[in-house]
């Protein structure tokens, strides 16, 4: 028989169950997460039919810690991973992720790297759908998220740069209520091409090209983007001074509002 302290207590139990498990449940929203990973970048987005995505992955395995915080619990199951570019700060972290997830596809540009973690991740993906970046390759992630590849606009599997930063998978994403321009360490070389492809490159937030250095972001970039917002992923105290206070003043100059790792922690946008 339930006594009256029995319900009570049952009732706290469902309580304190549901807390724990209703974050988690497969739910209608498209989140966008900027994860605070110190100097690189790492975005997780989520579908609101809860499909799962990484672009780029940060220094080290403490993407996993961050990761852990905002995918689901019940969820082990990774759709697609985007390496903008091969440089330590954008990709070690995929290193732990293959080990631990179940990755379905990797995008790439294919341009040479000797980064040691870079060489690792390429014989971990036997099982995985290894896809090279052209601009007509965009992806659908699930029934409500688009990303659309800006640049490369044709294949440059094998190509050397001189600047690898000007290597970098350049994507708009868009779900519902959202739409993010995403270029890596892009620096204004490459946003000059993709200037001239003459792509659409307009979204509401603007990711910082390379951790807001004075090297991105050029003032004609910014008006094809017409972004509000812009998000910096940059460590504190890092040894490169990333954001450069150059890029800054432009960015407030044009009344953007301005949202940092290294000041707020992890940056969510969330529909």
């Amino acid at each position: 028989m339930f006594t009256p302290a029995k319900i009570i207590s049952l009732l706290i139990t469902l309580i304190l169950i549901g807390g724990f498990l209703l974050p988690d449940l497969p739910g209608a929203r498209f989140q966008v997460s900027f994860l605070d990973i110190g100097q690189g970048d790492a975005i997780y987005i989520r579908t609101p039919d809860d499909y799962h995505a990484m672009i780029d992955s940060g220094p080290s395995m403490n993407v996993l810690e961050r990761l852990s915080e905002v995918m689901p619990r019940y969820s082990r199951t990774l759709d697609l991973l985007i390496i903008t570019h091969p440089h330590a700060d954008h990709l070690n972290g995929f290193v732990e992720i293959l080990k631990r997830y179940d990755v379905r596809k990797l995008m790439i540009v294919g341009t040479p790297s000797h980064n040691p973690y870079y060489k690792k991740i390429l014989t971990l993906v036997d099982d995985v759908e290894l896809i090279y970046a052209r601009a007509d390759r965009d992806i659908k992630l699930g029934s409500y998220v688009y990303i659309d590849i800006i640049w490369p606009e044709d294949w440059r599997i094998g190509d050397e740069f001189e600047n690898k930063n000007d290597a970098s998978i350049a994507v708009r994403v868009f779900g519902p209520g959202g739409s993010f321009m995403l270029s890596g360490d892009a620096e204004h070389d490459e946003e000059r091409e993709m200037l001239e492809s003459g792509f659409d490159l307009s979204a509401e937030i603007y990711k910082a090209g390379h951790h807001g250095s004075k090297t991105a972001s050029g003032d004609e970039f910014l008006d094809a983007i017409g972004a509000s917002i812009v998000v910096i992923q940059s460590g504190k105290d890092n040894d490169f001074g990333h954001p450069h206070k150059e890029a800054l003043k432009n960015f407030m100059e044009r009344g953007m509002v301005v949202r940092r790792n290294d000041k707020e922690g992890r940056v969510d946008f969330i529909y």
